[in-house]
């Protein structure tokens, strides 16, 4: 079964590492590209769901895997639109959001502009949204110096410390990041998983409020898997026994 897997979190790498050569596993693009599979990888976007539809017709793709993050909702509808138009299911993981706890101060935002306004009492906003901040830094408000976790280094801003890095994220580096940064207000995307949670729990710790932002509505599709076991163990056995 030629199978096309749609990455962007590290679970896809993990079922990635687990498919035969006759696979292909497709990166946007950031990040160092895997050189320990054995199947194919690709990197860098389809041309909209038009342009995935015609990959997924030229490579006579039988089944397309959504492992994207959750909060990448433009390609989870396209991979949905593009797997309709070419008569193949699309399987998605959408592993489960946070919940808040004892002890969390959870605030929900829904987009940039309400979380502009519930930045406004707080001076240290530690940002985890990925690269999104990056295009506001010229309207940083007065009194508030930005610190913002992402990918791919960055040329220095005076109002802003922006750190490159990759989760998995420790505890206690966790802690030295926000003891040492004196962070007031956490913003976070809920995507659930471990590899980021450790943030969630030093805020809690320190009594530091959460603007967390909502997730965006995903498409309809063939079938949903909130762990990636579970789908791993769905495909056919003549994947996982390759």
């Amino acid at each position: 079964m030629n199978i096309l897997l749609l990455g962007g979190v590290g679970d896809a790498l993990r079922l990635a590492r687990r498919l035969p050569a006759t696979a292909i596993y497709s990166l946007a693009g950031l990040g160092k590209v895997p050189g320990d599979l054995a199947c194919r990888v690709r990197v860098g976007g389809f041309g909209g769901a038009e342009g995935l539809a015609r990959f997924l017709h030229d490579k006579a793709i039988e089944l397309l895997l959504d492992v994207t993050h959750p909060y990448a909702a433009r390609i989870s509808h396209n991979a949905a639109l593009a797997a309709r138009q070419c008569g193949i299911p699309c399987w998605a993981l959408r592993r489960p959001g946070w919940r808040p706890g004892p002890g969390d101060d959870w605030r929900d935002v829904t987009n940039w502009s309400s979380l502009c306004s519930a930045l406004a009492p707080f001076h240290r906003p530690f940002f985890t949204l990925g690269r999104e901040p990056l295009e506001y830094l010229q309207t940083i408000p007065a009194g508030q110096f930005w610190t913002i976790r992402q990918l791919t280094p960055q040329a220095p801003h005076p109002r802003a410390h922006i750190i490159a890095s990759r989760g998995p994220f420790e505890l206690e580096q966790e802690r030295e990041l926000f003891k040492a940064r004196r962070f007031d207000v956490l913003v976070s995307k809920n995507s659930g998983g471990q590899a980021t949670e450790a943030k969630l729990q030093v805020a809690r710790e320190l009594g530091i409020p959460v603007l967390m932002l909502q997730r965006p509505d995903l498409p309809d599709v063939a079938r949903v898997f909130e762990e990636m076991e579970a789908l791993y163990q769905s495909l056919p056995i003549s994947i996982r026994g390759s």
